[in-house]
């Protein structure tokens, strides 16, 4: 009783530490941007549910930004014009920690069970250091909705699709209807040949779009056939937090971006994300098909803004996950791990901000776009784990390995390439594929 209660006092005090030490980072590193992004929202829902102006037409005054997500989002959004401001940034960075701590306590937890940490302890450390990460105090700083777009993909891919639920394709059905850039979740279906997820995605899809439609016929049709195509209310191509394939091709000719180049390198990154992400769910490995298609999202959406990196996150700590499932003191274990930690590091750094005025040159290349680099590393180089299915138990990606009860801890088998005699290391999970 009293070497548990002397550990988790330790562990209460080295959480309390980090959670200082985050703090003291955030206060020095951290950029105030007073929920900008929010306002946009705030403002334009205000302009358009209260003073009986059109949602598209509103400006944020000295600006060129407007409301650019389809009429749904604004119906899911409604209720914040109706709040005091203080409210909706309360209910704003509410939804993203909540939101945040269910994704990272899924994607952690069969790391902290089969390492034997502290569940609480793992979940409390994760996202302290999820607060200092920059696409994330970006989302929190903007008043962002990604984390919430990211848990409705989620809550499909980690927990419905596995379970083979009915349901399975709603929640990126509601997050395309919301903001389109998470259509790529349905190709991530249809390229994988899960048919019933992928139309039950369209159809969700397509009825919160017609159920907008009906309610503001205006806003539906503005929407589409102008607000949409209108690139200047996104902001500068070449601006370097835009952290896409599309930035890193305009940061090399601003004034004439080619749309060759940019198209030849989107389809060849497709083209990798399709085999691995096929080569990840044949596996039954829908976890890391998550990360694979949140990387390749970030790399082909026209304009990819740094605080969009969080779709990242699955992929950071997948690194971590597979580093753990490797042999003690193991080659690979020290790979995975220092992979993840150098990602996460560079991703909490700012650096690419060093070339926001001055992108010329090769170490302008280079450094303008590190957190490119770090979503391709994680496109080509992220392992897929191929789940044990011994005969007469468990179905691929079920999370629950045959002859194991359901809820149990899943029983894994990692392989380490550099054994001279091939031995396999029961860790507790699932076989890495390289």
């Amino acid at each position: 009783m009293a070497q548990g209660a002397g550990r988790t006092i330790t562990q209460v005090v080295a959480v309390v530490a980090l959670a200082a030490a985050v703090t003291v980072f955030l206060s020095v590193a951290a950029v105030r941007h007073g929920f900008f992004d929010l306002q946009v929202y705030y403002g334009a829902l205000t302009y358009w549910a209260r003073d009986g102006g059109e949602i598209y037409d509103f400006l944020r005054p000295g600006t060129q930004y407007g409301f650019t997500y389809p009429p749904f989002a604004a119906l899911v959004m409604l209720p914040m014009a109706y709040l005091p401001w203080g409210a909706a940034i309360v209910v704003s960075v509410t939804a993203t920690v909540l939101a945040s701590a269910v994704v990272i306590w899924r994607l952690l937890d069969p790391v902290a069970r089969r390492s034997g940490w502290t569940r609480w302890f793992a979940l409390a450390v994760a996202l302290c250091l999820a607060a200092a990460y920059e696409p994330m105090r970006e989302t929190v700083n903007f008043g962002q909705v990604n984390m919430l777009l990211l848990f409705l993909v989620a809550v499909d891919l980690l927990w419905l699709l596995p379970a083979r639920s009915r349901w399975a394709g709603v929640g990126i059905g509601l997050a395309t209807a919301i903001k389109l850039t998470p259509g790529i979740f349905i190709v991530y279906l249809l390229v994988t040949g899960r048919w019933r997820a992928a139309l039950t995605t369209v159809g969700t899809a397509a009825v919160a779009t017609l159920v907008a439609a009906g309610l503001f016929p205006d806003a539906s049709r503005e929407f589409w056939t102008e607000a949409l195509w209108n690139t200047d209310r996104v902001g500068e191509l070449a601006f370097v937090s835009n952290q896409s394939l599309r930035g890193v091709v305009a940061r090399l000719d601003p004034q004439h971006p080619s749309t060759i180049a940019w198209l030849v390198l989107v389809l060849l990154t497709l083209v990798v994300w399709a085999w691995r992400s096929r080569a990840a769910v044949a596996a039954g490995d829908e976890a890391t098909g998550l990360a694979l298609t949140g990387a390749v999202m970030c790399l082909v959406s026209p304009v990819t803004w740094v605080h969009h990196l969080v779709w990242l996150l699955p992929g950071l700590i997948l690194l971590v996950d597979n580093g753990m499932a490797a042999p003690a003191r193991s080659r690979r274990r020290r790979l995975l791990l220092a992979a993840a930690l150098i990602g996460y590091a560079l991703l909490c750094s700012r650096i690419v901000w060093s070339w926001e005025k001055d992108f010329t040159g090769v170490d302008g290349f280079l450094g303008s776009n590190t957190y490119v680099w770090i979503s391709l590393a994680l496109l080509l180089g992220l392992p897929v784990r191929r789940w044990l299915t011994p005969a007469g138990g468990g179905r691929p990606g079920s999370g629950v390995p045959a002859g194991s009860a359901s809820g149990g801890v899943p029983q894994f088998a990692e392989q380490d390439r550099g054994a001279a005699t091939g031995q396999r290391h029961r860790i507790g999970g699932l076989l890495t594929v390289r």
